[in-house]
């Protein structure tokens, strides 16, 4: 009789979690993929008026009207046309679906809990509290996000102020 216990798993996915992977800008970050529903294409998103600019417009989903998310503008990094990598990442915020448009969708990545760090607290200090760990996955530091903290809606404008708050920290240095 055969069980499907996690004990017949080998080590290394006993005590792991899978990751979708996806970049902006150059940088590699990842979402847990339980929260995720799928990665689609838009070809139209409908904009809408007095929405805070990280706010594409929103999209019908097979009937269902979604905001969309631009994560390039919420982070505040340099413009880019989407292209033929330009993903939307659907995703699941408590009751709420959203989409989240990267640049690109990397891969699916199972990552130990061994190889997570925690955000160090000068990360996080800043009202960063959406970045939950940094893996290291082939060579790559990973940012990994917490979905539910990231695009609360009544967070999303701390979220666009902590990257102001960064990016005016770096023109600094």
């Amino acid at each position: 009789m055969s069980t499907s216990s996690s004990s017949n798993l080998p080590p290394s996915r006993r005590h792991s979690s899978q990751y979708v992977g996806f970049e902006l800008d150059g940088q590699a970050y990842a979402f847990r993929i339980d929260q995720i529903q799928e990665i689609v294409i838009l070809n139209q998103v409908t904009k809408t008026p007095q929405v805070p600019d990280f706010v594409e417009g929103v999209a019908n989903l097979r009937g269902a009207i979604i905001p969309i998310i631009n994560l390039r503008k919420l982070f505040r990094l340099p413009a880019r046309e989407a292209d033929g990598d330009t993903r939307t990442i659907v995703v699941n915020v408590g009751e709420r679906t959203m989409g989240c448009t990267v640049d690109l969708v990397s891969q699916v990545i199972r990552i130990p809990e061994e190889n997570v760090q925690a955000a160090p607290e000068t990360v996080t200090g800043n009202g960063a509290h959406y970045i939950s760990g940094f893996a290291r996955v082939e060579g790559r530091l990973l940012i990994l996000l917490d979905i539910d903290e990231l695009l609360d809606p009544r967070k999303l404008e701390q979220v666009n102020q902590a990257a102001a708050v960064e990016h005016g920290r770096l023109s600094r240095d």
